[in-house]
């Protein structure tokens, strides 16, 4: 489930004032394509341990400002380089214990009843055509969003961008831009392959090629001063073997 906003920082604030202490419960924040394959691995290590893990999800922008802004995240997972850069630069991630481990594809999605058939994402495509007269090209706001950092990637490099610009759909998330597609809002929309796949409300129309936009690269560290016995051994778990072949399941590539 997806915890956009208030209801993400209202999560946070009942994790936190928990009675349990703090060594048995570790506050994950990751990006919101993760939601599902993470979710599935907190619950295999809660299994086997008596740590209360909490996940957060949320664009990877809004959570690394979070943790910016003092937010207690003990493990930190972003959908692209940059947000994690842009932590480490400011002293707020373990660098030692960073690891790029995960990738992803990127997809045109379309509502599962659409008339559109699949079709080669390239420089041939005629947007406009495919969205019809007002429709709206739902993307991941790519002023901070990583998915849609990917996708005006892709868009400038098929010469489109600048025809789409005024005529996206902007969603704080990538998981938001797949809802605008499912409701029926946007006839068209953006969204990572593994959104895509485990959604039975939207059709994939193509695949993006891998060489049209920056690799797509998932980040996880431990953020600056929760290294603890409890944080490491559940960040060993995270990135080992089993949770990457939870990981794999959903579709997500290993790096």
């Amino acid at each position: 489930m997806r915890l956009p906003g208030l209801v993400t920082c209202l999560f946070i604030f009942l994790a936190i004032a928990a009675p349990a202490h703090a060594a048995d419960r570790i506050l994950v924040f990751a990006a919101a394509s993760l939601t599902n394959a993470l979710q599935d691995v907190t619950a295999a290590y809660q299994k086997r341990t008596a740590v209360a893990v909490v996940n957060s999800f949320a664009s990877s922008s809004t959570l690394a400002r979070q943790i910016e802004n003092g937010a207690p995240a003990q493990v930190f997972v972003s959908a692209d380089m940059q947000w994690m850069d842009y932590l480490e630069k400011r002293n707020l991630i373990e660098p030692a214990s960073r690891k790029n481990l995960l990738g992803n594809d990127l997809v045109l999605v379309a509502p599962a009843g659409s008339p559109l058939a699949p079709r080669a994402i390239d420089s041939k495509l005629d947007w406009r055509r495919l969205l019809g007269e007002g429709g709206r090209l739902a993307i991941g706001d790519p002023d901070h969003v990583p998915a849609g950092v990917y996708a005006k990637d892709a868009l400038q490099k098929f010469g489109a961008w600048n025809g789409l610009e005024q005529h996206l759909a902007r969603a704080e998330d990538v998981r938001a831009a797949l809802n605008f597609v499912e409701r029926g809002e946007a006839p068209l929309g953006i969204v990572y392959l593994t959104d895509a796949r485990q959604d039975k409300e939207v059709k994939i129309i193509g695949v993006f090629p891998a060489d049209s936009h920056a690799p797509i690269v998932y980040p996880f560290a431990i953020v600056k001063g929760a290294d603890t016995p409890a944080v490491r051994a559940f960040f060993r778990f995270l990135t080992g073997p089993e949770a990457m072949a939870i990981f794999r399941r959903y579709g997500f590539r290993m790096n």
